[in-house]
């Protein structure tokens, strides 16, 4: 896998607040963190992170007075010779500053009209083929009938036009649709979706983080959690064989088992063992993630606790509990506090705790029921399905690795 020298521009980074400016911001922290060298290039701004280079010239700005003044006089004088002059600064700053640079990814810089120099100063760097150049565009202001009347005219016509000797990046089919109209028919495009990142937003622990990575937890199509002990109270069998049913009816789910035992306990060693036997017996041994002798690859174990807890909860589709006794039911609140759907057995305290809320099942079905039952509650809840379909298709990570990698690749190699 390559490791790239990536620029990212936009008018502006964080700390300026804007939607763009949140995914240069993501895409900077996806590219430093699977070990790109990456630098942002703006013209508003500051440096908000000390992982990577960010540069602020206020020349790249949509605000610069000078930018701003030169329209004015392109616009009201047709005194285009402000906007020439300020091109050649940009032109020259960006060709010294590029210099070793893999790729330039323009955010919207090349289809938005704040700043013309700058689009044109990009449009030169293109056909000198100094460096491959993406367009990633987020929005035109020709998609909106109330744009301003000037944008018809020169020197905005730019904005219209297709460059051959520049790639082009969409951020939906909607998007692409409307460009290749605005563009006369012409040119091809890749769509990349904007993404979100579940390790930030979640504020997820790094030792979830690097089970998650370890295991491709956001590859799943579901992934069961079951915060218990190993104890034979708890019917762990039971959850095996319900995974391996769930699997036959073609769901690539996981079970992630939480829980400790006493290793001083012998009974508790033994029903961990009968566990991993049942699990390979099924063949599901590597769907079934016993967090109580976990070993990440660098032999390191992991110690689950409660922050452990709460982030798996967040990345799960259902609380699982197949329980033969409990006292209580504390998971069932935990889940109850994040909306996390839950399957319990049908014993007195998880009644009392979630009737007419949770999906209940009795101890004597088959696995192969209660799968059937998995199915049929999670499909009629949207919003769980939604949240699977997010984090299956639009977690930066997982874009960088099915889409933007590949990208990159095949635009460098040319």
């Amino acid at each position: 896998m390559g490791r790239y020298n990536i620029a990212l521009l936009h008018y502006s980074c964080p700390p300026v607040v804007g939607g763009v400016e949140e995914v240069v911001r993501e895409q900077a922290n996806l590219f430093h963190r699977y070990y790109n060298n990456v630098k942002i290039f703006a013209g508003m701004g500051g440096t908000f992170s000390q992982d990577y280079p960010i540069e602020i010239n206020p020349l790249l700005s949509s605000r610069n007075e000078k930018i701003i003044t030169a329209h004015k006089k392109a616009i009201e004088k047709k005194d285009v010779k402000p906007l020439q002059n300020l091109s050649d600064k940009i032109y020259k700053y960006l060709k010294k500053s590029l210099e070793g640079f893999d790729v330039l990814i323009a955010h919207n810089v090349l289809t938005m009209h704040y700043n013309l120099p700058l689009t044109y100063a990009l449009h030169w760097l293109a056909e000198e083929n100094f460096l491959p150049i993406i367009s990633w565009g987020h929005d035109s202001p020709y998609f909106y009938d109330d744009y301003p009347q000037h944008l018809r005219r020169e020197p905005y016509k730019i904005l219209k036009q297709f460059n051959p000797k520049m790639h082009y990046v969409v951020i939906s089919n909607y998007r692409k649709k409307l460009f290749y109209n605005l563009y006369g028919r012409k040119g091809r495009f890749t769509v990349i979706p904007n993404g979100v990142d579940p390790i930030t937003f979640f504020k997820l622990d790094s030792q979830t983080v690097r089970l998650i990575k370890e295991q491709h937890l956001f590859n799943a199509d579901f992934i069961m959690v079951q915060p218990s002990r190993l104890h034979p109270r708890k019917n762990i069998e039971l959850s095996i064989k319900v995974l391996r049913a769930l699997k036959d009816k073609g769901k690539n789910a996981i079970l992630i088992v939480t829980g400790s035992y006493d290793p001083h306990e012998a009974t508790a060693k033994e029903y961990y063992r009968k566990l991993k036997s049942l699990a390979k017996t099924l063949d599901v041994e590597k769907d079934v993630l016993l967090l109580a002798e976990y070993k990440f690859k660098s032999g390191e174990h992991l110690s689950p606790d409660r922050i452990t807890m709460r982030d798996l909860y967040l990345i799960a589709d259902i609380l699982f509990m197949p329980s033969y006794h409990e006292g209580f039911g504390i998971p069932l609140l935990e889940s109850g506090m994040i909306k996390l759907p839950i399957v319990c057995s049908d014993i007195p305290p998880f009644k009392e705790i979630g009737r007419g809320s949770v999906c209940f099942f009795s101890l004597k079905e088959k696995p192969e029921d209660i799968a059937d039952k998995i199915i049929s509650f999670t499909s009629k809840n949207k919003i769980q399905k939604l949240f699977r379909k997010v984090i299956k298709q639009y977690t930066w990570d997982n874009i960088y690795e099915k889409q933007l990698l590949p990208l990159l690749q095949k635009i460098i190699k040319e």
